[in-house]
């Protein structure tokens, strides 16, 4: 029966069909086949997998990036961006980097990133003359960052999965996610020269000053959300309430840009959008029942401790085995799947769930600029008008930075357990 339920889910992800049913479909029928479940006990599995209260933010969250994309934020962020390191060669490069590391203090989702923010980007580097590979390449890259610096729609998701602290893990992604950041820098600049990327001049002290004048509303909103959950004014699911009611101030009041018709075309997106991921996680709550129903996580702790001793290669295993997933899985469903089955194992190891939790979504963003499911790819291509197959090809010199920044994670666990543990104590 188990293996009737993961050969249906990948047979179905193979065929096209949407995750939520891929993964909903083998369930209900392995309930109804097994026949030692009730039909209610399985209604209220999934019902239970989507009523937590921590799971609201993700509407608010979702909201908050979309509002900020049509009141004038995204493009604020990237001048003020541009000013700050345009004259440094990559220019433009550099400044996408930048413009995405602000924007993901307020949106959190690579989605959010890649279609609002992202378009803004292409237009500039293809109107200033930049290799169409360096555009698109970094544009993908950089949109990874959203999920890892905090606030994060994924993070949440995982946190509730893993009843884990959401503050402290929000804590764990910042210093990952300024290295992400800063690696993608350092390759830019080496591949400067081969992509003869034009260089602008450099921005006068006043110049940073009016952009900064310019943004200062935009650039408030990373300070309020963390400030907030990090000193205990309000919680993560508060401060993504907030953050949407700060974006309908900042469109309708502070920039006026955002017209009536935008405001309900990004409601509108939002609950699609929201629809779409709770649908995959009560799907996948069911799954994840099954799983644990048959004794799947203890099976595969037994398993990988008794084949491997070594602390490193079991993380070695664990990483490889989520890399594969993340190119054939939507993140929220592999979180919602596989976080149950890896914390058994994490426990034993003595591996705090918040330090995994990096790891595992920074290996789950590297895993949406893979073929063939890799969703950046298909919003990217649609965004700058070129087949996913080129985006995908475009994309493939910066997983390498990515892929450093994994392996300095899983080695040095101080890197994300420093500021949680600064804030929260131990």
């Amino acid at each position: 029966m188990l293996w009737f339920l993961i050969i249906g889910l990948f047979i179905l992800l193979a065929s096209g069909m949407p995750v939520a049913l891929a993964i909903g479909i083998p369930s209900l029928a392995y309930i109804i086949m097994d026949g030692t479940v009730p039909n209610f006990a399985a209604i209220q599995t999934m019902v239970g997998g989507a009523n937590t209260y921590p799971l609201l933010a993700i509407p608010f969250f979702i909201l908050a990036g979309n509002l900020m994309n049509v009141s004038g934020v995204t493009a604020r962020i990237f001048d003020f961006s541009n000013k700050l390191v345009g004259h440094i060669k990559g220019g433009l490069g550099h400044v996408n980097v930048i413009a995405s590391i602000i924007f993901a203090g307020m949106s959190g989702a690579a989605i959010a990133d890649a279609g609002g923010l992202g378009a803004i980007e292409i237009n500039a580097m293809r109107k200033a003359g930049y290799n169409d590979r360096l555009t698109i390449g970094i544009t993908a890259a950089s949109s990874t960052i959203g999920p890892i610096i905090p606030p994060s729609m994924v993070a949440v998701i995982y946190a509730v999965v893993a009843s884990t602290s959401i503050g402290r893990l929000f804590a764990a992604g910042i210093v990952p996610g300024f290295i992400m950041g800063l690696s993608l820098m350092v390759l830019i600049y080496f591949l400067a020269d081969k992509y003869d990327t034009p260089i602008g001049e450099r921005a006068s002290f006043i110049e940073i000053a009016k952009s900064f004048v310019s943004t200062f509303w935009a650039l408030l909103t990373p300070g309020i959300i963390l400030g907030g959950i990090f000193f205990g004014v309000f919680t993560p699911t508060e401060a993504a309430a907030i953050a949407s009611f700060y974006a309908i101030i900042l469109g309708f009041f502070i920039y006026r840009e955002m017209s009536c018709k935008e405001f309900y075309k990004a409601l509108v997106d939002s609950m699609s959008t929201t629809i779409q991921i709770m649908f995959i996680v009560v799907s996948a709550t069911l799954f994840a029942w099954i799983l644990a129903k048959e004794q799947v996580p203890q099976i595969v702790a037994d398993f990988m401790l008794g084949k491997m001793q070594n602390y490193y290669l079991i993380l070695f295993s664990i990483n490889i085995l989520l890399f594969v997933v993340g190119c054939f899985m939507e993140t929220v469903a592999a979180i919602n799947i596989l976080v149950p089955v890896f914390i058994p194992l994490i426990q034993k190891l003595d591996i705090d769930p918040v330090h995994f939790g990096v790891i595992m979504i920074l290996n789950l963003m590297i895993g949406i600029l893979t073929p063939p499911f890799g969703t950046v790819l298909f919003v990217l291509s649609s965004v700058a008008k070129v087949p996913v197959e080129r985006v995908a090809k475009d994309t493939a010199i910066f997983l390498l930075p990515l892929v450093v920044v994994l392996i300095l994670i899983v080695l040095f666990p101080p890197l994300t357990l420093f500021l949680p543990d600064s804030f929260f104590g131990k």
